[in-house]
């Protein structure tokens, strides 16, 4: 499912432990990765020599990935490589809908950073504006990511960007033969975990049962037979990251909405939360709830 996937890196250390998850993944779907390196042009990086203009950025960068080339050579991993100029975040979007990428792998944070756009505002940018999918881990001391992921969480709130993730992990599912975990948490708010039940809405709880019974339903008609649906009560982003936990999931799907456009954009706040928290990777899907879709 991810054959064609671009990597932005910038020789970072969590761009590089990163790095060997892409690459197995590349190697499980007999795929390529294309190390991308954008020379910020917000950056003054440009010298004359013997009249010809020579950005140093360009230079750093094609030995950057120089190092990223050879980490992949001994994983046996086939790749191309590419040094751009722009603009980070809208140059990788603009990037991997224009070479039709089936997924974007960014880490969301790192030790050091040669260049530290990729750990923080950018990749927050490219998982909002991003129509193709994006793939965000971080490693954690002592831990070592694993593909093929054998269970997936699918966070759902019924709506029409939920609902078009939830067809994405469908399919990542189907290729992986991977149990699927759908989650809907009824948002308690500040009343806090004890008021009772009977004090929420009965409209919120039909909102949240009919949107796993509706992942439930699809994944049925796609032959995805390992379901598992949840409703909780409490906060949704900390619902998530205790569900991930508890139940040792490998990687969480979830939805984005907004409009193209990098001041314009809006990312819901529990995506954005579980982006920056979950300690597993996390697949983002742009949807928008303009567009009705169903899966």
């Amino acid at each position: 499912m991810y054959k064609e996937i671009l990597f932005p890196f910038d020789g970072s250390d969590g761009a590089a432990d990163v790095l060997h998850h892409a690459a197995e993944i590349a190697n499980w779907a007999d795929g390529t990765i294309r190390l991308l390196y954008v020379a910020d042009t917000t950056e003054i990086s440009t010298t004359r020599v013997g009249g010809d203009v020579v950005d140093g950025l360009v230079e750093q960068g094609e030995e950057i990935l120089e190092t990223a080339t050879a980490t992949l050579d001994t994983l046996g991993t086939e790749y191309a490589t590419d040094v751009v100029q722009g603009a980070p975040a809208k140059t990788i979007v603009d990037y991997a809908e224009r070479y039709e990428h089936d997924v974007i792998v960014m880490p969301t944070q790192g030790r050091t950073g040669l260049s530290r756009y990729l750990l923080g505002s950018v990749t927050e940018k490219v998982v909002r504006l991003s129509e193709t999918p994006v793939l965000t881990a971080r490693m954690q001391p002592d831990e070592k990511l694993a593909y093929p992921y054998e269970r997936l969480l699918v966070p759902t709130d019924g709506s029409s960007a939920a609902e078009k993730a939830a067809t994405h992990a469908l399919d990542l599912a189907a290729t992986l033969d991977a149990t699927v975990h759908v989650l809907s948490v009824v948002d308690i708010g500040p009343h806090g975990p004890d008021v009772p039940l009977k004090s929420l809405t009965a409209a919120a709880e039909d909102v949240a049962s009919e949107a796993v019974d509706t992942v439930a339903n699809a994944a049925q008609r796609r032959g995805v037979d390992d379901v598992h649906t949840h409703v909780e009560y409490g906060s949704p982003d900390a619902e998530i990251l205790e569900y991930v936990e508890s139940e040792d999931v490998d990687a969480v799907v979830i939805g984005t909405t907004g409009r193209r456009g990098v001041e314009r954009i809006l990312l819901g706040s529990v995506t954005e939360k579980t982006v920056r928290s979950a300690p597993v990777p996390v697949v983002t899907v742009h949807g928008t709830d303009e567009t009705s879709t169903s899966v």
